[in-house]
């Protein structure tokens, strides 16, 4: 029997998948990445969380412009009844192989927990008996609520909040379309700790550590680590909060790695990413008010952006073209466009004046927001005509 398929949203998380909707999703990323041409990149690359937003971007611009094998890692489930169709991580992570390997092109999928010590000693066997030996890029883009420490056996969960007071403004929820006043708590110690635990630094640098001495790392290897901190805007909630403090913890583990790899004349680097519509962000208390500002003034001045189109300008034009933007502290700052100051004084001044009665309106970006968000589980997608498929259909797929 045919699936009925609908989108599900409870409070701001999107329940419902829609499969052969993220088929077409996949391959609109794909053929924006080949009109923009191809370009010079490494042709063997490890990407850790691979099957979704950042991860799934950068691996389909390294593929589909550079030519590169790519190893995604991932943690995903797949169909089990008609009620719980799995993740669209699962999907994803399908559907690039397929169009991956019609290229000519290799696509290798594990599945599992990439926190621990099994997928890492999997990773690297693989690496050194079917992958050419060595990598040279490992992109580390994890992203989760809870990490269980391979050494310790204990299991952190990562809580989103303020430091040291609380923070009050707009929010929205997408399932009722409710515009209301948000209130965000300040951590506790234990709370922070546990953030940096998830969030921060530590498993990119064991995965980095392990790969540098297992000697699957080639001569000149990158490794890159994606970061966010935005600016005054939402400093309060993102950068001077648990999320800022996991992220400054990425930028000292950038450097203990640089260490590592000196001998083999590698780079650790951490990108700072613009906003972008993911799972993360629509969950992150006063976000979406101000993506919804944030997106309307980028796209009047031209340069909104999703994550492909991101992903495809960082490694296009920067990591591997002509024109770099390094801070003062070696990072990477393609997030250039949204921290103009022109575009943030353009952003505030609408975000004040979004109420109850425009956030969903066209004074905003909400639009926009909510096709992104949407297109997130294969709903609204351009280009989509509808395919019916049974639950046997889907568990048929291969991963």
């Amino acid at each position: 029997m045919a699936l009925d398929i609908q989108p599900k949203m409870r409070g701001n998380v999107l329940m419902g998948i829609n499969p052969m909707g993220l088929k077409q999703e996949i391959q609109n990323q794909i053929n924006y990445v080949k009109s923009q041409g191809t370009y010079e990149a490494p042709k063997r690359v490890l990407i850790l969380g691979a099957s979704s937003s950042y991860g799934l971007a950068t691996r389909i611009t390294l593929a589909f412009g550079g030519g590169a094998d790519t190893i995604g890692v991932s943690y995903e489930n797949g169909p089990r009844t008609e009620r719980n169709l799995g993740t669209p991580g699962w999907y994803n992570n399908i559907f690039f192989k397929e169009a991956a390997e019609a290229e000519g092109l290799v696509a290798k999928n594990f599945v599992g927990d990439a926190f621990s010590d099994e997928m890492k000693a999997n990773v690297i066997e693989y690496i050194q008996e079917e992958f050419g030996g060595k990598v040279d890029l490992v992109v580390y883009s994890l992203a989760t609520g809870r990490r269980t420490d391979p050494e310790t056996g204990e299991t952190y969960r990562s809580s989103i909040k303020a430091i040291g007071q609380t923070v009050e403004g707009p929010d929205i929820n997408l399932e009722k379309e409710e515009f209301y006043a948000g209130h965000l708590e300040a951590a506790s110690e234990e709370e922070i700790e546990a953030t940096v635990k998830v969030m921060g630094g530590e498993d990119w640098y064991i995965w980095m550590q392990a790969l540098h001495e297992a000697g699957v790392l080639a001569e000149g290897a990158k490794t890159f680590c994606y970061s966010y901190l935005g600016d005054n805007l939402n400093r309060s909630y993102y950068q001077d909060g648990t999320l800022g403090r996991a992220k400054a913890d990425c930028d000292a583990k950038a450097e203990m790695i640089a260490d590592i790899l000196a001998d083999i004349n590698g780079e650790a680097r951490v990108i700072v990413a613009t906003a972008v519509t993911t799972k993360a962000s629509a969950v992150i208390p006063f976000f979406p008010v101000y993506c919804l500002g944030l997106y309307k003034v980028m796209e009047e001045e031209g340069t909104h952006e999703t994550p492909i189109m991101h992903q495809d300008r960082i490694y296009r034009t920067m990591v591997y073209g002509d024109a770099p933007e390094y801070d003062e502290v070696g990072r990477l700052r393609p997030d250039s466009w949204e921290l103009r100051p022109e575009t943030q004084a353009k952003a505030e001044e609408l975000i004040r004046q979004i109420d109850a009665e425009n956030f969903n309106t066209d004074f905003t970006a909400w639009d926009t927001f909510m096709h992104e968000f949407l297109n997130l589980n294969g709903f609204d997608v351009d280009h989509y005509e509808h395919e019916e498929v049974t639950l046997e259909d889907l568990q048929a797929l291969e991963p």
